[in-house]
């Protein structure tokens, strides 16, 4: 067994393609018309064409009961990009308890949608503010080691 991707059912499926294109960046890499499968594995369906497959008229958009989730490495540039967008936002930029900045909105179907500061980018905005390892690693409540790979793996990036 192998899970292979996420689907949202959507009701307007060029819509949502452009949705994903144009604010996270996504590209369609399948086009099998009712269903597109994106860059990063996420896959569209047309509502019509999944009524067909679960035999039900009954589907149900907005349940705020999952999210898709993004990290980005360069989150205040996202931010700036979202704010002139005309997303529908679940709740403005705030910052989790170990340190990461995240936002969540709705895509065009109300699926919630979140995007997150890269975790290395936190370890570095951390860093740049003058913490030390272990500073950011008790900020964040993680091992030293990892707030180190983190901030090894971003200097080799």
């Amino acid at each position: 067994m192998m899970f292979n991707n996420p689907m949202l059912v959507v009701a307007d499926i060029d819509k949502s393609v452009a949705f994903y294109k144009n604010l996270l960046g996504l590209d369609v890499m399948v086009d099998f018309g009712a269903n597109k499968t994106l860059t990063g594995g996420l896959a569209l369906q047309t509502l019509d064409s999944f009524k067909e497959f679960i035999d039900s008229d009954t589907i149900f958009f907005g349940g705020n009961n999952a999210e898709m989730y993004f990290e980005e490495d360069d989150f205040d540039r996202f931010i700036a990009k979202l704010s002139i967008s005309d997303v529908v936002y679940v709740h403005p930029v705030k910052e989790h308890r170990w340190g990461q900045r995240v936002v969540r909105f709705y895509d065009p179907d109300r699926h919630i949608i979140e995007v997150g500061e890269n975790m290395a980018a936190v370890c570095n905005r951390f860093l740049n503010s003058g913490m030390t390892f272990e500073q950011i690693a008790e900020r964040m409540d993680v091992p030293v080691s990892y707030v180190t790979s983190l901030l090894q793996s971003k200097e080799k990036a």
